[in-house]
Parts: C-alpha cells; structure tokens; sequence
C-alpha cells in the first residue's frame, strides 16, 4: 500500500512539472472570449498577417504588424503598449501563436484568438476593410 502512496504521489508531482513546462504565458481565447476582451477600448489589438491579408478585411481598430517580417519585433516594441494588453490574431491561429510566444518572450501580456481571422468571419463577427 505504501508503495501506491508513494507512486500516486510521484506521478501526482511530474504531473505537475509537465504542466508548468508547457505553460505558454498566454492564453488562446475562443472567438466569443475573444469578442469580449477585445469590447474593453483599453486591450490593443494586434493583427499579425501579411498587408495584403490585412487589407483584406480585419477586426476593427486592429494594429497591423507583419509577424513573418524581419522586423517583427522591433516594429512591436515601437508600435506596442507594454502597460496593456495585447490581443492577437492571424488567419488561422498558427502565426498569432509564434507572435504570442515573441512579444511574452520581451515582456508584454497578450491573449490570441485560437481559430484566427477564419474563426472569427465563421462566427460572423464585423470584419472592416
């Protein structure tokens, strides 16, 4: 019995351990969790796509940097309020995700939009050109 005790209580410990390792430092938010951080005027939002993506069509009053662009970090810590909260969002989730982990890596606080820019016309949210 007392070897059970001790294995439930390792596992219970690595358990533990593997869930901080794969903490990201933000949080990926549903389209409608996402609807409502972004109603507070004060978050920042970020849309990573490409220009061409972006003029497209895009979530309304959201700040356009190119997260493949080789200036991607530099163009965030000019443009990027740390004192706020920056949500972000790409097309499909792939590209906010990388964004995510660059801008928690220099020191802001960011949520993402899990489905991207396509989650969010399929729900139908207001998209502005």
């Amino acid at each position: 019995m007392k070897y059970f005790n001790k294995l439930g209580a390792l596992i219970l410990f690595l358990g533990t351990l593997s869930c901080q390792a794969q903490d990201k430092g933000y949080e990926s938010l549903t389209v409608e969790a996402f609807c409502q951080t972004i109603a507070d005027t004060t978050v920042v939002r970020l849309d990573v796509r490409t220009a061409a993506e972006f003029a497209e069509g895009h979530i309304e009053r959201a700040v356009n940097i190119d997260v493949l662009s080789p200036h991607f970090l530099q163009d965030a810590l000019a443009k990027l309020p740390h004192h706020k909260l920056i949500a972000i969002n790409c097309r499909s989730g792939k590209r906010s995700k990388k964004a995510a982990d660059i801008l928690i890596r220099n020191g802001f606080k960011v949520v993402e939009l899990d489905k991207g820019f396509l989650g969010w016309v399929a729900e139908g949210k207001k998209v502005v050109k």
